[in-house]
């Protein structure tokens, strides 16, 4: 063997060691990512054959007040239900040619080497990740996982084995307002109304630079103010009614997405989740490589609580 005989202990020893900074370098380098996986969003699920994610979608008709011996109402009743989502899958692959192998001999330069190889994977990853969770799912033969353009820019589209367009399913859409022109403050607190419900409001309000920096401008002679766990992520925001204002470079152009990420849920497998696979030699490649695996998706429990405005200018 070429090299340090060691290499592929090393090799796999290191990449397994480096797993928890990877994903949280990946998790929190974009706004989406970061409200997806700050907090309790995330959420690790050990198997089963769909992702499924209860509902409640009606209340509860028995609840009332009621005097001495009067017959309390004892009817069945419905309103629950739930959303099930198929597992999806994620690989990146981290490869080591022989003649790589061959120049860093020493275990020092062998870490060097996967270190610089994990970071590309890396930001590989952070850039594939962030198009596809702002995408509607159907990329890659519909191989991607759902995203909020799935999620909350289609309101009428089915979601987790639920039509919205079906008699009764109307609490299953999401609101979406065009604001067909230059960006208001009053337009934005109309989709935030829409989608509270008293203290249930939305969590993060994601935009294009371009309408950031128009909510920004309209802002001229006010105090802004500043979340400061966003902050501490490394986003700059802006508070709109108590939720953060930022901006995404994956956003497409004229839109902005009020998130409740109380009920967006990425969903992670527990037992594949970056889980590397050993480093492999293949009989007809002078490589090794290992494989990291992610299984999961990302989920909603209450489309009624996400808001999409889109025709906005700046």
């Amino acid at each position: 063997m070429a090299g340090n005989s060691n290499f592929d202990e090393i090799l796999s020893t290191t990449l397994k060691n480096y797993i928890p900074k990877l994903t949280d370098n990946i998790f929190s380098a974009r706004p989406l990512f970061y409200a997806l996986t700050n907090g309790q969003t995330i959420r690790r699920v050990s198997g089963g054959a769909k992702i499924v994610v209860p509902i409640i979608y009606g209340t509860n008709s028995t609840a009332g007040s009621y005097s001495g011996v009067d017959t309390i109402d004892i009817t069945a009743q419905t309103g629950i239900s739930a959303a099930e989502y198929d597992w999806k899958q994620y690989a990146a692959t981290v490869t080591i040619s022989g003649i790589e192998e061959a120049k860093n001999n020493g275990e020092a330069a062998i870490i060097d080497l996967l270190e610089g190889k994990i970071f590309q994977t890396q930001e590989t990853v952070i850039e594939n990740m962030n198009t596809m969770f702002w995408a509607d799912g159907t990329g890659n033969s519909s191989k991607d996982w759902n995203g909020l353009h799935l999620i909350v820019a289609k309101p009428n589209t089915s979601l987790g084995g639920i039509d919205p367009t079906d008699s009764g399913n109307s609490w299953w859409s999401s609101t979406e307002t065009d604001e067909n022109g230059a960006l208001t403050q009053t337009t934005m607190a109309n989709v935030y109304n829409s989608v509270s419900v008293g203290n249930d409001q939305p969590t993060i309000i994601i935009t294009t630079q371009t309408l950031y920096e128009k909510y920004e401008s309209l802002l001229a002679d006010q105090i802004r103010y500043t979340d400061t766990d966003v902050a501490d992520g490394g986003f700059q925001n802006l508070l709109f009614k108590g939720a953060p204002v930022t901006f995404d470079g994956a956003t497409t152009s004229g839109q902005m997405m009020f998130l409740n990420t109380k009920y967006l849920q990425l969903v992670a497998h527990s037992d594949v989740w970056f889980k590397p696979t050993p480093f492999v030699r293949p009989t007809n490649q002078d490589a090794v490589f290992s494989q990291l695996l992610c299984y999961g998706n990302l989920t909603c429990s209450n489309r009624a609580r996400q808001g999409y405005l889109f025709g906005a200018t700046g």
